[in-house]
């Protein structure tokens, strides 16, 4: 048997980036959350304000309200109001009308105004994310997923580490070569708060806002402070995972979109080449 030692993989050499599960759970988790979005705004826009408690209606204080005032737009967070005619509050309707929502009809689903088919759309899917979660949480742990990829080692949560990753991904400086095989320490934090922080507070928060599972599970609204709390907490991490796919989709770009495509579609990822010193 030959003793020598693996070659080093260079820049331009084809490894196997992403496991067939995991393939196939981001396409099919990118949809259901397109899905959910979409109909979680036409939920809102039902009764577009935010408040934290048990309880909230019309003339309770919002701490995020968007609505219209006249022929004007406006978002109101904590008190400070801005305009936002044309995107929040007002927008521009079917046959060059006016719709007074607080989300435009081409962000919501459906795009007209119906409030029972948006929650069938949303609780449908929202049921088929918390299970398929669960199980690709499962299998992650299972299959070395969690444990390989996304654990981060105590050497790169130094300080020094951190910030030197934090400087390069500001100037879009990626890992080369054998480097880039593995996810840097920057990585590995915002897929696990994401996947072990943001996704179950927003399963569990919606799950909160149900009459019937307060009657099963009574502590959630405890956990949670309230109905309205919960409802606060989940549009605050819908937010959140919103702006992590808008950057997750920017470095995507800027890091070279084929490439990346394919390692998410085939699992072959080809190494960056090595920058010149």
């Amino acid at each position: 048997m030959s003793s020598d030692p693996m070659p080093r993989l260079v820049g331009g050499d084809y490894v196997k980036r992403h496991k067939l599960s995991t393939r196939i759970w981001h396409w099919i988790s990118a949809g259901i959350m397109g899905v959910m979005l979409m109909s979680g705004l036409l939920i809102f826009n039902a009764h577009p304000r935010l408040y934290w408690g048990i309880a909230g209606a019309n003339y309770d204080p919002a701490w995020l309200e968007i609505g219209a005032q006249e022929e004007q737009g406006y978002l109101r967070i904590a008190g400070t109001e801005l305009t936002t005619t044309g995107l929040l509050g007002i927008s521009s309707g079917p046959n060059n009308s006016v719709a007074k929502r607080a989300f435009p009809s081409w962000a919501t689903l459906p795009s007209y105004f119906d409030l029972s088919a948006a929650r069938r759309w949303h609780l449908s899917f929202a049921w088929l994310f918390a299970v398929g979660t669960l199980l690709f949480g499962i299998w992650s742990i299972l299959n070395g997923h969690l444990r390989n990829k996304l654990m981060p080692r105590l050497s790169e949560l130094s300080p020094k580490n951190i910030w030197t990753e934090c400087k390069d991904h500001v100037r879009f400086r990626f890992p080369c070569g054998e480097d880039a095989c593995h996810y840097n320490a920057i990585q590995k934090i915002v897929y696990l708060g994401v996947t072990a922080g943001l996704i179950p507070i927003i399963i569990l928060s919606g799950l909160t806002m149900s009459p019937w599972i307060n009657a099963v599970i009574p502590w959630l609204l405890d956990l949670f402070g309230g109905r309205q709390s919960a409802r606060s907490i989940h549009f605050i991490a819908a937010f959140l995972i919103v702006l992590f796919v808008v950057v997750h989709l920017l470095m995507v770009i800027v890091s070279g979109p084929i490439n990346e495509l394919r390692s998410m579609i085939t699992g072959w990822y080809r190494l960056p080449k090595e920058r010149k010193k």
